[in-house]
């Protein structure tokens, strides 16, 4: 459906009715929010990144979800079931990710956010909020807990297919080893693109994303579906939203938003 979606868009199918498509695709019965993501990236990026929406897994333990800032920021409003398919919060509030994408692969590709590397590859971010991080939640006091969290999915599409890594924690990907050593304690700054598994392993507390866990499958406990995520184009938030004050920098004023292969957080 997502290969016709897209020929047949391709051929002048309105948007609207594309944006049906989409809907269906996801089977999601809000096709409103489908309808603002072709508003912002057409019927085919559309389509895109509805098809690689990452199914999320979460840490065992965890109650914590990804949620629309605008409607949830405290009061354990971001936080549900501990085990099983997470598609809301306990209050209501739906799992959500909000979406950018650069797209250096077409013909209209220019600039230098599209320069070398880049050039010919379609990049989508998932970006994910969190009410808050609670990284050493184990101490006492309030060591290592912040107010409000925005941890990062990101995907690559090119001519030599799909790759996928998180994009905050310096590149840290549950690798292990010597290897991921000054990585992992953020003396320096990696890439970390690897093949795509279209799923993203969410660790408890502090909500670090990576795309795989010691290169092994993992038995899911409690997960959102990927055609469960409501998706928000970041590129469709309003004035009052981009203003948000937030107590660590959001994903629109982070250097890799503009750059996809930044190895910043």
């Amino acid at each position: 459906m997502l290969a016709a979606t897209a020929r047949v868009s391709a051929t002048g199918l309105p948007h609207a009715i594309a944006a049906e498509l989409v809907c269906a695709v996801r089977l999601l019965g809000e096709c409103s929010a489908q309808a603002e993501l072709v508003a912002a990236y057409g019927p085919e990026l559309a389509a895109q990144v509805a098809a690689e929406a990452p199914e999320i897994v979460y840490e065992k333990g965890m109650t914590a979800l990804p949620v629309d800032f605008r409607a949830c920021r405290e009061g354990g409003c971001g936080n549900g079931a501990g085990s099983g398919a997470v598609l809301a919060s306990d209050t209501g509030e739906p799992a959500t990710a909000f979406v950018h994408v650069v797209d250096c692969g077409g013909s209209e590709a220019r600039g230098d956010r599209c320069s070398g590397e880049r050039l010919g590859n379609v990049y989508i971010q998932y970006w994910l909020y969190y009410e808050d991080s609670t990284s050493l939640r184990a101490l006492p006091g309030s060591v290592g807990s912040h107010q409000d969290d925005w941890e990062g999915y990101q995907v690559r599409v090119g001519p030599g297919g799909t790759e996928a890594r998180a994009t905050s924690h310096h590149g840290y990907n549950y690798d292990g080893g010597p290897g991921s050593w000054l990585s992992d304690a953020g003396l320096v700054h990696r890439s970390a693109w690897g093949p795509s598994t279209g799923r993203l392993y969410v660790s408890g507390g502090s909500h670090a994303g990576h795309i795989h866990e010691d290169g092994r499958p993992r038995r899911a406990s409690r997960w959102t579906p990927a055609d469960r995520l409501a998706l928000v184009p970041i590129e469709a938030l309003d004035g009052p939203a981009r203003r948000t004050g937030f107590a660590i920098t959001p994903p629109w004023r982070k250097p890799v938003y503009a750059d996809p292969e930044d190895k910043g957080t």
